[in-house]
């Protein structure tokens, strides 16, 4: 029997759905997975094993056959467990549910069945919402996350014995609501302000026309002359982000695995400062699966430079292409991805020895 399940694929900052094609026929016990997976989806097939097993069915002792279309796209990430489990499941008739093409399917799984936490939830819901798919199933972790999303029915579970409950009509849960409004106000606030600083006025006014007109600023004094603690604080003086704003950065962190404490927006400006050791890669971004650098996690915040005269050449050379075009595009053999790079840079450093003994005297 033939199954198709509905899932989804990361390019950058957008998602791609897929179809999970599950064919199951009489021949020598194997799993084959083809159309372009990478090594994690290669390795799914014994998490996917172990996983139908101990949740109490049976895993098909026949030729099993995923095919991960479109062919010509690379897939990557683990994602992709929980919709090749189903796709198993339905096609050796162990799931009946007429309505399954009309979810959506993310999650990675445990060996024992339950759900983990993935990246990249939100953009992953985002394009399943915009191809028209309005019911997604994910893990219970990233419920949060993705309850910013209008227009959605979420239904998040644990582990894969709910979704097959649920599917069978066996214990059926309704879609979660979170007043994302809520979590918002919570998450809109600082842990310094710049109304702390006392004196420093003519440094405090630069400031201030720097965050009125997105211009940069480069600061030179002596260590202890606070050039660190004004930086921390310029974040606080720049306007709020707007919705569409917030719901970018989150992206961006989301598919950087950085919303591990259960945040649903990003509403406060970013503040991003990498030491001087950092390499032009991390920098910018890249990687073998191309991830989002310093310059994309500053995106609508700051990038703090201290201690600026320390950096290596190369990697604030590599800077001007972000600020001049506001994006960073990082080829591979396998993609070609373009991140957001809208961010003010501060840096700082301390006097030359020359210039010391100028001051000095």
């Amino acid at each position: 029997m033939l199954s198709k399940i509905n899932s989804c694929v990361l390019c950058g900052l957008d998602g791609n759905i897929i179809e999970v094609e599950v064919d199951i026929s009489n021949g020598l016990p194997s799993l084959t997975t083809v159309g372009l997976p990478d090594a994690t989806v290669k390795e799914s097939k014994e998490r996917i094993r172990s996983a139908i097993k101990n949740s109490g069915y049976e895993f098909p002792i026949k030729r099993i056959t995923i095919n991960l279309a479109p062919a010509d796209t690379r897939k990557e990430g683990s994602h992709l467990d929980l919709p090749m489990a189903l796709g198993i499941l339905e096609a050796s008739e162990q799931i009946k549910n007429q309505d399954i093409r009309e979810y959506g399917f993310i999650g990675e799984m445990s060996l024992n069945g339950k759900l983990n936490r993935i990246n990249g939830a939100l953009p992953l819901v985002i394009a399943f919402r915009d191809w028209g798919i309005k019911k997604i199933i994910l893990p219970k972790a990233n419920a949060k996350e993705v309850s910013v999303i209008p227009d959605v029915d979420i239904f998040p579970f644990e582990n894969l014995s709910e979704i097959i409950d649920h599917l069978q009509g066996t214990e059926v849960q309704a879609p979660i609501f979170i007043n994302a409004n809520s979590n918002t106000q919570e998450l809109n606030c600082y842990e310094e302000d710049f109304g702390d600083v006392v004196g420093q006025e003519v440094v405090k006014r630069a400031f201030q026309i720097a965050a009125a007109g997105g211009h940069n600023l480069l600061m030179i004094g002596p260590p202890g002359a606070g050039k660190t603690m004004l930086a921390r604080r310029f974040p606080t003086i720049l306007p709020d982000m707007t919705y569409e704003e917030s719901l970018e950065v989150t992206k961006i962190y989301s598919i950087a695995g950085l919303l591990n404490d259960g945040r649903s927006l990003i509403c406060s400006r970013p503040f991003r400062a990498p030491h001087h050791t950092i390499s032009a890669v991390s920098l910018v971004g890249g990687g073998r699966i191309p991830k989002p650098g310093e310059v994309s996690l500053a995106h609508y915040g700051v990038l703090f430079l201290d201690e600026l005269s320390e950096f290596h050449r190369s990697v604030l050379e590599v800077l001007r292409q972000p600020i001049e075009d506001e994006i960073v595009t990082i080829s591979r053999v396998n993609a070609s991805l373009t991140y957001p790079s809208k961010f003010m840079l501060i840096a700082s450093m301390n006097p030359c020895p020359c210039m010391s003994k100028v001051i000095n005297h």
